[in-house]
């Protein structure tokens, strides 16, 4: 099998879709370890996304589980909607990410003084914080391993993919963090991303099904936009700089 072109690429095509199904999870993580202290924030993050693989390893190995939450529990009559147990975690997690990121775009807008020194955001407890990880881990991996279901046809394939995807978020997670916390507004803009993704979730989980690659696309035109105003700023504050220089020298010669 090693020696067939078809497997090495159902093996690259589901890893590099893992990798960009894991972004909203590790956005959510650098959001919420933001939260907690200097010294516990690596051990949380390489946590969260090690409950993730885990997650994921454990939903494949119950694919007949898996499926079995496809199975109709209960209908809505309004829209004549049928609900599973799937479509119930799916609801779940869409209404928790709108809640969470919401609250989040609150307290950044909001929870400052207008004027004055910006508050230092309240610190959470690890536990809180690695809970609320576990819970939208669960989320994420019904997503990846539907996917993964769909794209592959041999069990190995589907684990040596999920376990490459999770190497580069644990990879990269501390940058996106960093990142993330450095810049403000690049920071409500992982925000929306999550609220966005929110509402997909709450979509789908009542039977209406939004395509990823729309939303994805959406948010890295957004992310491209928002790098050109950072090197935009960036311009700006060097140019004035200059000018307050040269003023300082005209004054002081």
């Amino acid at each position: 099998m090693l020696t067939d072109p078809a497997t090495w690429g159902a093996l690259l095509s589901l890893a590099a879709m893992e990798i960009v199904l894991g972004i909203d999870n590790i956005i959510f993580v650098a959001i919420l370890v933001a939260r907690v202290s200097d010294e516990q924030r690596e051990k949380i993050r390489k946590l969260g996304i090690g409950l993730a693989l885990i997650f994921r390893l454990g939903l494949l190995l119950t694919i007949k589980w898996m499926m079995g939450l496809t199975s109709t529990l209960m209908t809505i009559p309004i829209w004549q909607n049928e609900i599973s147990g799937r479509d119930l975690i799916l609801i779940g997690g869409g209404l928790f990410l709108i809640g969470k990121s919401s609250h989040e775009i609150y307290q950044k807008l909001e929870g400052q003084p207008a004027d004055g020194p910006a508050a230092p955001p309240k610190a959470s407890s690890a536990a809180s914080v690695l809970l609320q990880i576990i819970g939208i881990d669960i989320v994420f991996s019904l997503d990846s391993v539907i996917t993964a279901v769909g794209m592959a046809n041999e069990l190995w394939i589907m684990i040596v993919a999920m376990i490459a995807a999770v190497g580069v978020m644990l990879a990269f997670a501390r940058a996106v963090g960093d990142f993330v916390e450095r810049h403000p507004s690049v920071k409500l803009l992982a925000l929306a991303f999550l609220l966005l993704i929110g509402f997909v979730l709450l979509g789908e989980g009542f039977g209406q099904h939004i395509s990823k690659g729309f939303i994805y696309f959406a948010m890295a035109f957004a992310l491209g936009v928002e790098l050109l105003n950072m090197r935009f700023r960036n311009k700006q504050a060097a140019a004035a700089s200059a000018v307050r220089l040269h003023s300082k020298y005209e004054d002081n010669p």
